[in-house]
């Protein structure tokens, strides 16, 4: 690991660990970023905006971070009640500082619904004020609908009570009501009509109280309406009002001279006994840092012996944190062993030649295993899905830009009219994340990466039975196949439906309706798995057909990178197929030829047919891709050495998106081939050292409103090839690196990411099982994000923050790749 200078603050020495910071007064003050902060309190105001495709997404308007959490979001005004994910949401227009001291002022607008209003926040005795200025009075389509909300975190609240003016309540721990009886499936207020509600009175550490000048307060719990909802505080805007329209004085409790207490971060499986072993501590600057911390060794009796103390290193500034690294690499003996700081003492972890023995298995058998589409999983007693979606697909419309991303030009690419069934689709594929959609690129990648996996490192693994023709899948019954070919397979099967059906790669598959695409649980009863039939009368069917339209749209756009991801996948997939199944392999080859030969002359169409926003998919990459899992298959048949040649600007232009696939290469290429690689390599090692000056654990850490996990195992995937192929250029600290951050040296807390993995992991995800606060083991989550301007965040019992928590199939194999090039990264180490 690469240890430096980060962020603003140098931390000279241990020594200037040892004091506090200049805490702030016990009063907001407006900071540079322009949120109000005070030591144990950050309101921010804006600097998160709602999502123009996801809309709410639980981080936009007025948050509050009381006591290193941040219990509230949300703050702004809202046309629902309690809105739900698509609802209306008001357009960030601008932010500006106040006329009074401490104030910031923010502009927002609902530009179809005629309505532009300012939200002054500012700072006032021991909390803040808020008031709201309509440019105009409502209009008439508003009057009754448009309030002032602030949500709070529910997993804050359970079990704890309020008092709306002095009438007491309780936060529900399940919603019970009461709801409108009109049909309208609105949920009614738990508490109204009083002027002052404060939050939590029993609990200093979320108390907050929020008083209203005007406006009678309401409280619901949106829960009622949506699972994902929080507690909504709201006030309605009186018809005719305009400046002060809504005057709110909010009073969180903030403990005096609050500190958060260190966090110690490592990983949660531990450290094989010859590698590098660091752990990071992060510290409020307000937090008297002790010099040095301790390794002990727990004994089989339980007794605990000290085998280091060593002096922490300054790692500098980054976010709002001090961090300082803890090295205990001089300890080899294998055992199990926790770290003492600052008078806490760690969960255990082990050192041991088998720490990364099972660190990807549950991956490959369960998760990956539970994500497959069209066939009925098991696991022992617990069924995790009926046979799915067997009623794919329909043929979706043209010109239309669905609720999730998914879009459709005029040119349907497709011999189907919308809305006509299309026979063929209903095999393989897996389930990209909880939202039970197949994403046609995601599933190329997962096919590409076990393919990877298994050729370079080895997956060797049977606990899973898998039989395609009566699409039944029992977990923990072994068949005597590897469960890695098995997979392959099943994500082959797809992509072969998708190129007979079609002859090209289509955009995905995904429920028509928000209703249905909104289902909690396991996918068997999404649909009714009968072909919607129009001539039936309603709610009838027949054998096979019904007069439900649930039937998943199939998005049938030809896009040349789509194209050549499925070229690169079934290349792959025909070298892992070849042995057990040469008929399909050979299938797979002659459609990844079609495919990449279609797509080489002229100018490559750019886009993959979704628009939320994500890095789009470049074409030209995709085709450096395809043509070198081409000339792996072919063993380095002449066409597709000679194209890659052709394809150099695009790997220099590209190198670090595809430097794991161009190094693959090389023992098929000439001399000339490698030497081209050789600066290209050293400018991506240069870039990562650059990236860890950024901030103390190593790797590229995302800085959107994404969690990073996939980002991070790709990277040290990366940098491992390019181990391999420079040993001389790059060493294997990067991958270690990767590793590590995923399985618990994070910031915020010392989880793994992977769920199941590790001593402590995250146990509460965000998949088919997200309504249950459970976890589906073996899945990655996207782990910890930066609430902008400064705040790291890892919800660790709030399954509902998809950026924070939602597993993905793609990303999982992609950690299944990572894990296994960390393991062989480790073993190099002496």
């Amino acid at each position: 690991m690469v240890l430096k200078y980060v962020g603003t603050a140098l931390l000279a020495s241990a020594s200037a660990l040892a004091g506090p910071a200049v805490a702030l007064g016990q009063a907001l003050t407006v900071t540079p970023a322009q949120t109000l902060e005070m030591q144990g309190l950050t309101v921010v105001i804006d600097q998160n905006q709602f999502n123009p495709i996801f809309f709410d997404e639980k981080n936009a308007g007025i948050q509050i971070i009381l006591h290193g959490d941040r219990i509230a979001t949300d703050g702004a005004v809202r046309l629902d009640r309690t809105p739900e994910q698509w609802a209306p949401v008001p357009a960030f227009v601008g932010r500006t500082l106040g006329k009074e001291p401490n104030q910031v002022v923010v502009r927002s607008a609902y530009k179809a619904a005629n309505l532009a209003y300012t939200v002054k926040v500012t700072a006032e005795g021991d909390g803040f004020r808020i008031a709201v200025d309509l440019d105009q009075p409502l209009p008439e389509s508003l009057a009754g609908k448009a309030g002032f909300n602030l949500d709070f975190l529910p997993t804050t609240y359970f079990g704890k009570t309020y008092l709306m003016d002095r009438a007491p309540g309780l936060f529900p721990r399940h919603p019970d009501g009461p709801m409108a009886k009109d049909g309208s499936g609105d949920p009614l207020p738990i508490a109204e009509g009083g002027h002052a509600l404060t939050l939590a009175p029993e609990d200093p550490l979320t108390r907050v109280t929020i008083a209203s000048d005007g406006a009678p307060l309401m409280l619901y719990d949106a829960r009622n309406r949506a699972q994902n909802g929080w507690f909504v505080v709201r006030s309605m805007i009186a018809a005719g009002a305009r400046d002060n329209a809504i005057v709110w004085h909010v009073r969180p409790n903030v403990i005096k001279n609050w500190v958060r207490q260190p966090v110690v971060s490592f990983n949660q499986s531990g450290y094989t006994p010859t590698r590098s072993k660091i752990a990071m501590i992060e510290l409020d600057p307000n937090f008297s840092a002790p010099r040095e911390a301790q390794l002990v060794k727990l004994a089989a009796d339980g007794t605990r012996q000290t085998v280091l103390s060593a002096a922490i290193k300054p790692q500098g500034r980054w976010t709002r944190y001090n961090y300082a690294s803890f090295d205990f690499s001089s300890v080899r003996d294998p055992g199990i062993y926790a770290i003492s700081y600052a008078g806490s003492t760690t969960n255990p972890f082990r050192i041991s030649a088998d720490a990364y023995g099972r660190i990807w298995q549950a991956s490959l058998d369960t998760f990956i295993a539970e994500q497959m589409d069209h066939i009925g999983v098991r696991e022992q007693y617990r069924v995790w899905t009926a046979p799915s979606h067997l009623d794919d697909a329909r043929q979706a419309p043209p010109n239309i830009v669905h609720f999730d991303a998914y879009k459709m030009g005029a040119n349907l690419d497709s011999p189907f009219k919308p809305g006509e069934h299309i026979a063929g689709l209903s095999v393989g594929g897996w389930q990209d994340a909880g939202d039970y959609d197949i994403q046609t690129p995601e599933n190329t990648m997962v096919v590409r990466d076990l393919v990877w996996a298994r050729e370079l490192f080895g997956l060797d693994w049977d606990e899973t039975s898998i039989d395609e023709t009566a699409r039944t899948v029992e977990i923990r019954r072994p068949d005597g196949i590897e469960d890695a070919v098995q997979q392959i397979r099943h994500g082959t099967l797809q992509l072969l439906a998708q190129y007979k059906v079609f002859g090209h790669a289509i955009v995905g598959i995904v429920d028509p309706a928000l209703r249905q695409y909104a289902h909690l649980g396991e996918a068997g009863s999404q649909t009714d798995g009968l072909i919607y039939d129009a001539a039936l009368k309603p709610n009838t069917q027949t054998g096979v057909a019904s007069a439900i339209p649930d039937d998943r749209w199939a998005f049938t756009t030809d896009y040349p990178a789509n194209d050549l991801l499925m070229a690169g996948a079934l290349a792959g997939a025909s070298r892992a197929l070849a042995a057990s199944d040469p008929a399909m392999a050979a299938q797979a080859l002659a459609a990844a030829k079609t495919l990449w030969a279609r797509q080489q002359s002229g100018t490559l169409r750019a886009g993959d047919g979704r628009d939320d926003g994500t890095w789009a998919r470049s074409p030209d990459m995709s085709n450096v891709s395809a043509t070198i899992e081409l000339l792996l298959t072919t063993k380095g048949d002449k066409v597709y050495a000679d194209r890659l040649r052709a394809l150099m600007p695009v790997i220099r232009q590209n190198f670090e998106g595809v430097a794991s696939v161009a190094v693959r290469a090389i023992p098929f290429m000439d001399a000339d081939y490698r030497a081209q690689l050789v600066p290209l390599v050293r400018a991506i090692k240069a870039r990562a050292d650059g990236a860890d000056g950024h901030n103390p654990f190593g790797v590229p850490i995302s800085m959107g409103g994404w969690g990073g996990s996939n980002q991070v195992v790709s990277f040290g995937t990366t940098m491992y090839m390019l181990h391999k192929a420079f040993p001389d250029i790059v060493g294997t600290a990067y991958t270690l690196d990767a590793l590590d951050y995923v399985l618990g040296r994070h910031p915020a807390n010392n989880l793994s990411f992977v769920s199941t993995v590790g001593t402590a992991s995250k146990l509460i995800g965000y998949g088919h099982n997200r309504a249950d606060y459970t976890f589906i083991p073996g899945g990655l989550e996207p782990g910890m994000v930066v609430i902008k301007p400064d705040f790291p965040e890892v919800k660790t019992d709030w399954p509902f923050l998809w950026f924070e928590n939602e597993y993905t199939v793609s990303t999982t194999a992609a950690y299944i790749l990572a894990a296994r090039a960390a393991t062989a990264a480790a073993a190099e180490t002496f």
